[in-house]
């Protein structure tokens, strides 16, 4: 089992998130583009936003899914974080990322292409891991955890059709980033390993820039010449929260970076006000909690230990027709 069932957005939103519900329409309504906001507290699951669950192009957030699904297989025993992978030169992006300035044939740890892939956004270190897992597993696996617009169809391109080629909604990406912050994405060890390669994202610029210094924010951004996307968890002490903002048709990726940090900034304070809210009134949301599972083997624990499932089997290969992937010039970082 990778995660427990998504929680449930309330469409009455309790407590001063009424309030920041009010603030989001409003703000929306001034939206360069199309915006689309999902914010959710981590311990109560309680979901607030603007057209959560509209598809929008993900841009470079679908690495998060591309991440799990490497921890999904790495947690069955298909291969190990220091499995290498050789550079081939179908893998090369120039969108994003040096790592397509490298000599083909060049030998990478997956350790390392995971880094590269989320904390540097590198588009060949994508591929390599989309070609190592499988896109068919990437997808399914987001299938069977209840996502309903995230849909990896190619490899990562700089030329094609990206914004059709890689989707998803704010509500898919705080429902996966709910289950990691749990604990509860893949198995523990998996989801405490992802959120820390998404604690060393290099670009803060957009959800980070508005926070208190010192604020911890586990993240990934997106961006295209006209799409811009922050997606994360914030560590507000003893209280986390997920923000997942996306937008697109921007008239200016500066029009962009402000929206984004405004909502980054009203939600900072309207979830500090709602774990206040909901410790004095012992608030308690009306859908069950998650079920504790008992923390498994760890991939090191289980070279040692006799195997308790099958291993998932090699991903099928991707037709060499399939359609291309990636619209001109992504930002840096995207």
């Amino acid at each position: 089992m990778l995660a427990c069932a998504p929680a449930r957005a309330r469409a009455d939103v309790p407590g001063p998130l009424a309030d920041f519900q009010a603030q989001l329409s409003a703000f929306a309504v001034r939206a360069p583009g199309h915006v689309a906001i999902a914010v959710q507290d981590v311990a109560t699951g309680v979901m607030t936003g603007i057209n959560a669950g509209a598809e929008m192009p993900a841009a470079s957030t679908i690495k998060i899914p591309v991440m799990v699904e490497v921890f999904r297989q790495l947690e069955n025993g298909r291969f190990d974080l220091n499995r290498r992978l050789h550079l081939q030169a179908t893998d090369k992006d120039w969108g994003s990322g040096d790592l397509c300035d490298a000599a083909v044939g060049g030998a990478y740890p997956v350790s390392q292409l995971l880094s590269l892939m989320i904390d540097d956004s590198d588009n060949t270190a994508t591929n390599m891991l989309i070609r190592l897992v499988g896109r068919q597993h990437i997808n399914a696996t987001m299938d069977e955890l209840g996502l309903t617009h995230t849909r990896l169809s190619d490899f990562i391109r700089s030329e094609g059709p990206i914004r059709w080629a890689l989707r998803s909604s704010p509500a898919d990406m705080a429902h996966l980033l709910q289950s990691m912050a749990k604990e509860q994405l893949v198995d523990e060890w998996s989801s405490r390993e992802m959120v820390d390669i998404l604690r060393e994202q290099h670009i803060n610029t957009l959800l980070p820039q508005p926070l208190p210094p010192g604020t911890e924010i586990a993240h990934k951004t997106g961006s295209l010449h006209d799409t811009l996307n922050d997606v994360g968890i914030v560590y507000e002490g003893e209280d986390p929260y997920v923000i997942a903002v996306m937008t697109t048709d921007l008239p200016t990726l500066d029009a962009g970076r402000r929206f984004i940090r405004g909502v980054s900034r009203m939600a900072y304070t309207a979830l500090g006000r709602f774990a206040t809210w909901r410790e004095d009134n012992d608030f308690t949301p009306p859908f069950a909690a998650a079920t504790e599972r008992p923390a498994p083997l760890t991939p090191d624990q289980r070279m040692w230990a006799p195997l308790s499932a099958p291993v998932v089997p090699a991903a099928a290969p991707i037709p060499a027709n399939a359609a291309p992937t990636d619209p001109p010039t992504p930002a840096p970082g995207a």
